[in-house]
């Protein structure tokens, strides 16, 4: 595959994700729940931005007035945003300790996942084709009690990672299947996968079951 693939497959994942982007924004209506950023931060995303700003001064990375200044004005935070401005000089997006990225999540002849501390917004779009969506939900903050994702496979994979107590169903044709195979609670979260132009795999892995004690 040659220098001849190599050199137009980037140009092609490129343009098939800004399509995708342009398509998904023109037919959904504005929306007023309010952005990621504008969720209201807890003490325990507080003290993830402080575990990075301890090791950012333990380097060197932050002086001990900067280190001071940041940490002052992470427990003042009130909302998200707030806090993730502050660690975005010292880590790579993909290491930081929030992410609060709303857009859709296109795979276009590769594999795209989201993981780690983000807010799945209340109604999210998710494009493979020819590649692998992976949305990891373990530490994730969900927006909304029911979230809603609108699944685009050609020929492609979503593959949902999941903790205990979230129930995941499939909602193709008027048809609801249940995708989780373990018991949840009637109030538990519940993500809904809608899909149109199915021509793909929807896998949903979930924490191995504990053992009841005899």
């Amino acid at each position: 595959m040659n220098d001849r693939q190599s050199s137009w497959l980037p140009r092609l994942q490129e343009a098939g994700e800004r399509l995708a982007e342009e398509w998904i924004a023109a037919r959904r209506p504005r929306s007023e729940t309010p952005a990621p950023r504008e969720l209201r931060a807890s003490d325990d995303d507080r003290e993830r931005i402080a575990q990075v700003l301890q090791a950012a001064h333990a380097d060197g990375r932050l002086t001990m007035e900067e280190f001071e200044e940041r940490l002052g004005t992470v427990y003042s935070a009130r909302t998200l945003g707030e806090l993730a401005a502050v660690t975005t000089d010292l880590l790579p997006a993909e290491q930081q300790p929030l992410k609060l990225d709303g857009r859709p999540v296109s795979a276009f002849f590769r594999k795209e996942e989201r993981d780690g501390r983000w807010v799945v917004p209340a109604e999210l779009d998710v494009t493979a084709m020819f590649g692998v969506t992976k949305l990891d939900l373990r530490d994730a903050i969900l927006q909304n009690h029911r979230v809603v994702i609108n699944a685009t496979l050609v020929l492609g994979g979503l593959e949902i990672h999941v903790p205990e107590g979230l129930e995941v169903v499939r909602v193709a044709k008027g048809q609801t299947v249940r995708l989780t195979k373990q018991q949840t609670e009637p109030d538990s979260p519940v993500v809904e996968v809608r899909t149109t132009n199915f021509l793909g795999d929807i896998k949903v892995k979930e924490p191995p079951r504990r053992k009841r004690r005899r």
